[in-house]
């Protein structure tokens, strides 16, 4: 009789399914999947769909921080022990089919498999990166570029192979609050985006074409 072999872990299933500490929620479009100020006891993976990440100031003014899709990860800063409650607010932009990930069950598969592991701290300097080049935008650059490369990034350019995606639909107050500027600047240069071909409005939202990184790579 030959032994029984151990079951190889695979980082992709183990995101694709419920598990012990794993459920798979689905939320609506507008849905709150979880709100600023309560407990942040469990990491959240978008399978399908799009999310916001918003937070609201003490005096009550709310902006949108940034908009996430599939194979992204929203909440994790709860496995840190100097986070016990969420310091933004995550909502559902479409409809979305998400795996919750208990924080005890995030922290037993982080410390137990370095496959999973690599992939989340991967991810994490990505989003590290991708932060801070905002920020170099915001501070170096006019409206026109920060707008086209956030435009990008919520196409998911690049990802997968795509060059071109739909954007479900967004309103130029969010995208002034990603940029940085006004919503007078927004509007200006989306119609100049729209009117170079760069830019496509349809019923289903805004369609981006890869030619738009031109604006982005131009001096």
């Amino acid at each position: 009789m030959s032994p029984l072999r151990t079951r190889i872990f695979d980082s992709k299933d183990f995101l694709a399914q419920t598990g012990l500490g794993r459920t798979i929620l689905q939320y609506p479009k507008d849905k709150v999947i979880f709100a600023q100020g309560e407990p942040s006891d469990a990491v959240f993976y978008i399978q399908e769909g799009r999310a916001k990440l918003t937070v609201v100031s003490p005096q009550g003014k709310e902006a949108t921080i940034t908009l996430l899709g599939e194979g992204d990860f929203i909440g994790e800063g709860c496995i840190t022990s100097d986070q016990p409650l969420r310091v933004a607010s995550a909502t559902a932009v479409t409809q979305c089919s998400v795996l919750k990930i208990e924080k005890r069950a995030m922290l037993d598969v982080l410390h137990r498999q370095s496959a999973f592991s690599d992939l989340f701290v991967s991810y994490i300097v990505g989003r590290y990166t991708q932060t801070q080049a905002d920020l170099v935008d915001q501070l170096f650059n006019s409206a026109e570029k920060p707008l086209a490369r956030t435009l990008l990034l919520l196409a998911r350019f690049g990802k997968e192979g795509r060059s071109e995606n739909v954007i479900p639909k967004i309103s130029q107050e969010t995208l002034a609050e990603m940029v940085g500027t006004t919503r007078a600047r927004v509007n200006f240069f989306m119609n100049r985006f729209r009117q170079l071909g760069l830019i496509d409005y349809n019923g289903g939202g805004l369609e981006v074409h890869s030619s738009l990184l031109d604006i982005v790579l131009h001096e």
